[in-house]
């Protein structure tokens, strides 16, 4: 029986994972330098908390749900998106009491059930951020800003912030009914989803993408305009800060975030790249001040953005942006002979050890056969090891990168290759594979996997 994966999702293999990897390894890296702690939630949750937090009205809930009942006839839901599941570990958990201002993110697969194309998966990983606790204006421009250095470190240059506000309660509700004036009467003219959604959640209509060139949707009004004063100046306020820290944005009056559970700010950041399509949002987020208590919790205000890493990883592919790493080996040791080969393999646990990444032959290839492999690897030394050099203590070294040999005592060959390889990191111009604002640390902390080109 042949079975393949199920239709929506992707395996990662190992050519690709080192992508993943880097890109991982730098959000987590940001994250730190902004304070953020990770947080991590079940894979499944109770289906009222994603129903209730997203609204019945989103695309999410009403069309794109894994839902099930597990075998107490309780019905789950696979995680559809992060916010709701952070909430609910935040309340549950009381978080609230350790500090006001909690700052968290969270890597973590998706799963939506939708019609699968570029970019846009049925299982999918995102990374988000979540902070509680604070209702300060200066504390959007920073969760917008750590979304922008990400992608200003990763190299990528044509992104675009694009900002709104929906107001709180009373401007909501002063848009609402002015959306209602507007499409009285004009209901006819709108697909069966927003005739539906025009009633429930007019906000909704405007995220529409059937309807949105039709000219009743062009005339809509503009939220700005409905929005009360208080509200209006908090907008104004995130947009000064924006502007302190330098950073570009544009005022986009139609936008709409997915999800019911949004006030205030909203922003989507996108990839303004030729050829990257139409699904080129990277980034999109906003305050949610109230999900938190209609949630059972506390009234704590709070704000957070997803993104999606498969479309973020399209972006740099079509940038021309190398995130790959370098998939050579530090090490690949050659022995002839049975007691090399047994001496070989404590050898080779020494070295990783110290953070090198060996590799050895476990085919019983010939001498010219182990070469190749080691070719192969694109070792950057390479070591042969026979019996009668093992009982005279020493080894035969080769320098891939500067194709020097030597024979050296065996006893002296991790400190050796360790000074050489810090040799050749000194002044080093960085790699990383993820842009130019980093410099090298000499071994990208495992001692050795450096991918500069000297």
């Amino acid at each position: 029986m042949n079975f393949s994966k199920p239709k929506g999702t992707y395996d990662v293999l190992p050519k690709e994972s080192a992508r993943w990897q880097n890109i991982e390894s730098l959000i987590r890296e940001i994250c730190s330098i902004f304070n953020y702690k990770e947080i991590r939630t079940p894979m499944f949750e109770s289906t009222g908390l994603y129903h209730r937090s997203a609204g019945e009205t989103s695309d999410v809930v009403s069309k794109e749900t894994y839902d099930f009942k597990d075998r107490g006839d309780r019905s789950m839901t696979l995680r559809p998106e992060g916010t709701a599941g952070v909430v609910r570990s935040y309340i549950e958990n009381k978080l609230y009491a350790d500090q006001m201002v909690q700052k968290l993110f969270y890597i973590a697969p998706m799963f939506r059930y939708e019609r699968q194309q570029k970019g846009r998966y049925r299982q999918h990983v995102q990374f988000g951020t979540e902070v509680f606790g604070s209702a300060d204006p200066a504390l959007d421009a920073e969760v917008i800003s750590l979304a922008v250095t990400l992608y200003k470190v990763l190299g990528l240059r044509n992104i675009k912030v694009k900002l709104n506000s929906l107001g709180d309660t009373q401007s909501r509700e002063n848009y609402r009914q002015a959306l209602l004036n507007h499409f009285e009467g004009h209901q006819n003219e709108l697909c069966a989803d927003c005739q539906v959604r025009l009633e429930k959640n007019p906000l909704r209509v405007l995220d529409c993408k059937v309807d949105r060139e039709k000219e009743i949707m062009k005339t809509a009004p503009q939220l700005i305009d409905h929005l009360v004063e208080e509200d209006r100046a908090y907008f104004l306020k995130v947009q000064q800060y924006l502007k302190s820290m330098g950073i570009n944005y544009e005022y986009d009056a139609t936008l709409v975030r997915g999800f019911d559970y949004y006030t205030h700010t909203i922003f989507e950041i996108q990839a303004d790249i030729e050829g990257f399509g139409a699904q080129n949002t990277l980034c999109g987020g906003g305050r949610y001040n109230k999900l938190v208590a209609e949630l059972g919790g506390p009234t704590v205000p709070a704000i957070g953005f997803g993104m999606g890493l498969e479309r973020l990883l399209l972006a740099l592919e079509a940038e021309g942006i190398q995130v790959g790493g370098d998939d050579a080996v530090d090490f690949f040791l050659i022995t002839l002979g049975e007691d090399a080969k047994m001496f070989g393999s404590r050898l080779l646990l020494d070295l990783r050890s110290r953070g090198l990444i060996c590799e050895t032959d476990y085919l019983g290839k010939n001498l010219k056969g182990q070469f190749k492999q080691a070719d192969r690897h694109h070792a950057r030394y390479t070591a042969i090891l026979g019996d009668d050099e093992l009982q005279q203590g020493m080894i035969n070294l080769k320098n891939n990168q500067t194709g020097t040999q030597q024979t050296i005592p065996v006893a002296l060959i991790i400190d050796y290759i360790l000074e050489d390889q810090q040799k050749n990191h000194a002044g080093c111009c960085g790699g990383h594979g993820h842009g130019e604002d980093y410099e090298c640390c000499g071994g990208h902390g495992n001692g050795s996997s450096c991918g500069c080109q000297h």
